[in-house]
């Protein structure tokens, strides 16, 4: 009897309705996201093949073809709801057998899906065509198809488009690997740490640094179209929020003050950045244009208020409050009205932002340890995802179903390391960087 993924993973779809695929597919994973992967599935990725193995500056074709499929593989892996199976080991179809594969060989191996694609170019600088396929091996059927003609340089974001495509139809989520991460590079010992802005690709590929240390950088947030990241930058008693260009390399400082200043969050339409200032015995809410002018303060409550983000529709702003005694998480309006808290439970809350789904608030919550959790925007259903000795700071991937943070080991000498877990809490990992990170910032899937 010939069976397809189809009925197991409609079958696990009905136990689980957290999230709901509703995408028309003949083959779709469930995903309890309160609770466990329910789904393993085996996808075979073999090395693509070159349609004639030319030089590019960015290596062979044949080359390109092993690299695209590694990262492919690497990427599915990582998101904890597959097992690749490949490409180390696996024989390179044919072109012919590109788009007309052998389920016999496939199935022998017990893959039940299967990705194939191609390398086209016609040598140097000329761009690359990445074909990407995918089968249902029981079915003997292809599930979707799409090619990415980049400059050779960027093959990786071909990689990680073609696992966007794999991960969307497999789940019906929305996909996250072609994104990028901000975050502090930190080097230097713990009294006197040298922190420098930082960028990578989401698996920690591509790595740059932006400043050169000689100011203290921090908090870094990108702008909602990729073009710029916000961040707080300290020379001595002088500190900015500077918006730095990524394309340019240009930044432009939009406040300057000697009052210490918290975490710039950009607002979704990208006009607005929210950020926290000490003044007078007190820390508020701001907001300001990103052009400068005159700050608008949101909070006006003793105490400390700070750390402010948006809802995805702008409409509202979470932020955290030691107002009633303690740490604790607050929404308002996004004029600053109609400001109530939103958790009750045991410990102190702090660092919350919004998901990009607006269905979640994540938190570091601080009781003993510090943990990384969810709660619904109305302060229910709270989750806690990690369970290290400091974590802190979430970030959300793009699709809303991923967080990054960072994680301090204990010790008089701690290293801070980046980490990322899902919302079952299950799939944690770390992502590799070339010296000590912290603050990640997760940005919006590239276009």
């Amino acid at each position: 009897m010939t069976l397809s993924i189809l009925p197991r993973l409609r079958g696990a779809m009905c136990l689980f309705a957290t999230v709901l695929v509703t995408a028309p597919a003949a083959a779709q994973l469930s995903v309890d996201v309160t609770g466990q992967i329910e789904n393993d599935l085996r996808i075979a990725i073999p090395p693509m093949p070159a349609q004639q193995n030319v030089e590019t500056p960015a290596g062979s074709t044949e080359l390109l073809g092993q690299k695209i499929a590694e990262v492919i593989a690497n990427d599915l892996r990582n998101s904890g709801l597959f097992t690749p199976l490949g490409p180390d080991g696996m024989p390179r179809p044919s072109i012919a057998a590109v788009t007309n594969p052998e389920f016999e060989r496939w199935s022998a191996m017990n893959a039940e899906a299967l990705v194939q694609g191609f390398v086209r170019s016609a040598g140097g600088d000329s761009q690359i065509t990445v074909g990407c396929y995918l089968f249902d091996v029981a079915l003997k059927s292809e599930l979707t198809r799409q090619g990415y003609v980049v400059a050779p340089r960027d093959w990786r974001r071909a990689a990680h488009r073609c696992a966007d495509l794999i991960y969307s139809r497999l789940t019906g989520e929305s996909p996250f690997f072609d994104s990028r991460i901000a975050y502090i590079a930190e080097t230097g010992p713990k009294d006197n740490r040298v922190k420098r802005l930082a960028i990578m690709d989401s698996d920690g590929a591509n790595h740059r640094f932006i400043t050169n240390g000689q100011s203290l950088a921090l908090t870094p947030r990108w702008s909602p179209d990729y073009k710029s990241i916000a961040y707080v930058s300290y020379v001595g008693k002088t500190v900015r929020i500077y918006i730095y260009d990524v394309d340019q390399g240009r930044q432009r400082a939009i406040l300057e003050t000697n009052n210490a200043v918290f975490a710039p969050r950009w607002s979704p339409d990208g006009r607005t950045l929210l950020y926290s200032m000490a003044s007078g015995g007190n820390t508020d809410i701001y907001k300001i244009g990103v052009n400068g002018g005159r700050p608008v303060r949101l909070t006006n409550t003793p105490g400390i208020n700070v750390g402010g983000s948006f809802s995805p529709d702008g409409a509202r702003i979470v932020f955290e409050s030691d107002r009633s005694g303690g740490q604790q998480i607050y929404v308002m309006n996004a004029d600053g009205s109609d400001q109530r808290r939103i958790s009750f439970g045991g410990g102190r809350y702090a660092t919350p932002e919004w998901s990009p789904r607006g269905d979640l608030i994540a938190f570091t919550k601080i009781a003993g340890n510090f943990r990384i959790g969810v709660m619904s925007p109305g302060g229910g259903n709270e989750r806690l995802l990690t369970n290290g000795w400091q974590d802190e700071a979430p970030t959300w991937s793009p699709n809303g179903r991923v967080l990054q943070f960072f994680r301090t080991s204990q010790g008089r000498g701690g290293r801070s390391s980046i980490w990322q877990v899902d919302l079952t809490g299950v799939n944690l990992r770390q992502i590799q960087t070339p010296v000590d990170g912290s603050d990640p910032a997760w940005g919006p899937l590239l276009q």
